[in-house]
């Protein structure tokens, strides 16, 4: 793989991560309810499953996705369920200023590392439309008669790393805004713009169609 094929995959997935997606949205809902550093953990998470992801569609389970109806749509309907019961529980979560965040989750449990490095990886898997974006998109930057090995690994690793900052720009960005909500009422707004922006997300996942 050359340098200039490596450049622009970079480009091509800086502007694909930076789209509002499930994950985005979803690092933007945990910046809001827990905090940038703590939003962290489930963009972890995202980008675990992203690389598992990536190395399903070389074995060829993004074009069995892509070509069975019923595979898709079953992965599919469960990401929109799992992110819709996220949303209606962030919605419905307790109230607590912005400044007591960090004592609301460590008092639940809710906002714990391994917690949110799950709940990102269940939502990044529940979106089948990745996986098969992946298999027809990795196949455009790779040399057929190099090995393949090492191209897959240099563009895992530059996605998994544009999508991980990207994330951690979402989040930050819902860190800095409920930062700014610090009374009662406005983190019921807060809860309640969280829960929003998972239900949104499990509506643009349910609006996915196959590549």
């Amino acid at each position: 793989m050359t340098w200039q094929t490596l450049a622009f995959f970079f480009a091509t997935a800086f502007v694909i991560s930076m789209t509002p997606g499930p994950n985005m949205l979803l690092a933007m809902s945990l910046g809001l309810r827990f905090g940038a550093r703590r939003a962290a953990w489930g963009g972890a998470g995202m980008c675990a499953a992203l690389a598992v992801m990536a190395a399903l569609s070389a074995f060829g389970l993004g074009a069995l996705l892509s070509t069975s109806v019923l595979a898709f749509e079953i992965v599919r309907w469960a990401g929109v369920a799992y992110l819709t019961w996220l949303g209606i529980a962030a919605w419905r979560a307790p109230v607590e200023p912005a400044g007591n965040r960090d004592a609301a989750a460590s008092a639940t449990g809710e906002g714990s590392a391994a917690r949110l490095f799950l709940r990102g990886t269940l939502v990044a898997f529940s979106n089948p439309k990745a996986l098969v974006f992946m298999g027809a998109l990795f196949p455009q930057f790779i040399d057929a008669a190099a090995p393949l090995a090492p191209q897959l690994i240099a563009l895992v690793a530059t996605m998994v790393v544009i999508e991980f900052g990207w994330i951690m720009a979402y989040a930050t960005g819902g860190d800095r805004l409920a930062a700014k909500l610090t009374t009662v009422s406005a983190a019921k707004s807060l809860n309640r713009l969280t829960g929003g922006l998972m239900i949104g997300a499990g509506g643009l996942l349910a609006l996915a169609r196959r590549v």
